[in-house]
């Protein structure tokens, strides 16, 4: 199987999950694998957990088939591309698809982890997240008869942070297999096409899964959770997550997704019951772990709530942000210097956290080191993940640069 990476713009291509860990509390699990399972899990019961009465009605789940239906402007596309398809040389239908979107063509698409967008969204937008390109490729290539078959890499998460929100990130691709024309007519035969949408240099041999349409689903509707909960948007969370967790229940990110959600509105009973549930199916998720910990604390129950830390503790020894806390505290009580090595701590860690290398941008302002402010900041600006964080972040790069030269 051949892979081809394709790398739009800046930023990670993951789909996120939200989780409760260390001093930044809530910590949200977003589509894909933010951990390995280790056997196919069973199915297991979803209504039990869910609590409809507690949450106000919403209308924001979508049929399955609008995650992937195309637009009038996309089928115009998708066959002004099949047409011209003839007169290209070599790669078959397959590269001429990949080409006219994220190559040769006129879209110009770039990565934006702002919103995850069904295939119609992220063609209007010209943008959109790992999963939503998934999408509109997928929705694409079967719309011009190609063969698609989704895939989660197992790897380790990384970690986003929004507000009191931490997101661990996994990351789905997509593989493209031969048309039957292709496939007869070509010699030697046409091999798969593994799509992936990260930069080249970050890109190497990785284990991966393969998964189905459903959890494709599941992933989707389970980022939607995230963001409406990101947004404060409860009942829409709730919507979103029940959905997930109906689409797939072996797709423990749904249950922690809705824990979360559950621990937001005051429901730490609730939250513990969907977080044993992930469990069930990850028991070495640190993200459900640290969750777990938190719903226990929230019920008056500290020495079991101990006994799971230890556990999360051999899993994860140091939590997601909990030095970048550490970081933002000191500068409160106007210890900056405290503040910048617990930023350079948090940075070893995790060497591309864009809010980190802004706030270390600020301690070195305060200590009088403009230089390293602006080199956090060029690093802030590299390592957004959306368009309006990579404007903010430029414009405080310029800012910061003409003061260098009054």
């Amino acid at each position: 199987m051949r892979i081809l990476p394709y790398c739009l713009a800046r930023g990670r291509c993951r789909r996120r999950s939200l989780a409760v860990a260390g001093a930044c509390g809530l910590a949200v699990w977003l589509a894909g694998c933010a951990s390995t399972p280790t056997a196919q899990p069973p199915v297991m019961a979803v209504e039990p957990l869910l609590h409809d009465a507690d949450f106000a009605p919403s209308q924001a789940p979508i049929a399955p088939e609008a995650v992937f239906a195309l637009s009038p402007a996309m089928r115009r596309f998708a066959d002004e591309m099949q047409r011209a398809h003839p007169a290209r040389s070599g790669g078959g239908l397959r590269q001429a698809l990949l080409d006219a979107l994220y190559h040769h063509g006129p879209l110009q698409l770039r990565y934006d982890a702002g919103a995850t967008r069904t295939a119609a969204q992220a063609f209007e937008a010209r943008a959109g997240n790992c999963l939503s390109l998934v999408i509109m490729t997928s929705a694409f290539a079967r719309y011009l008869g190609l063969p698609v078959s989704y895939q989660r890499v197992l790897e380790p998460p990384s970690y986003s942070l929004d507000g009191a929100l931490v997101f661990a990130n996994g990351h789905v691709n997509l593989v493209l297999s031969p048309s039957l024309h292709d496939a007869f007519s070509r010699w030697p035969p046409a091999s798969d096409l593994q799509v992936d949408f990260v930069p080249p240099s970050e890109f190497g041999a990785r284990r991966t899964e393969r998964i189905d349409e459903t959890t494709v689903l599941a992933m989707f509707y389970n980022n939607r959770a995230a963001e409406a909960l990101a947004d404060h948007r409860l009942a829409d969370a709730y919507a979103w997550a029940r959905a997930a967790l109906r689409r797939d229940p072996r797709f423990g990110a749904a249950a922690n997704t809705l824990a979360v959600i559950y621990l937001q509105a005051g429901h730490p009973a609730a939250a513990e019951a969907a977080l044993r549930q992930a469990l069930a199916l990850e028991p070495r998720n640190a993200t459900a772990l640290g969750n777990l910990v938190n719903a226990l604390r929230r019920q008056g129950r500290d020495a079991e709530a101990e006994a799971v830390a230890v556990r999360l503790a051999a899993i994860q020894p140091e939590a997601p942000f909990e030095a970048f806390e550490l970081g933002r505290q000191a500068m409160a009580r106007g210890d900056d210097a405290r503040a910048r090595q617990w930023f350079a701590q948090e940075l070893k860690l995790q060497p591309d956290q864009p809010d980190v290398h802004y706030w270390a941008a600020l301690a070195d302002l305060r200590l009088g080191d403009r230089q390293a402010a602006l080199r956090h900041l060029e690093q802030a600006r590299d390592n957004s993940t959306t368009a309006h964080s990579h404007e903010l972040y430029n414009a405080k790069l310029a800012r910061l640069r003409a003061l260098q030269v009054q």
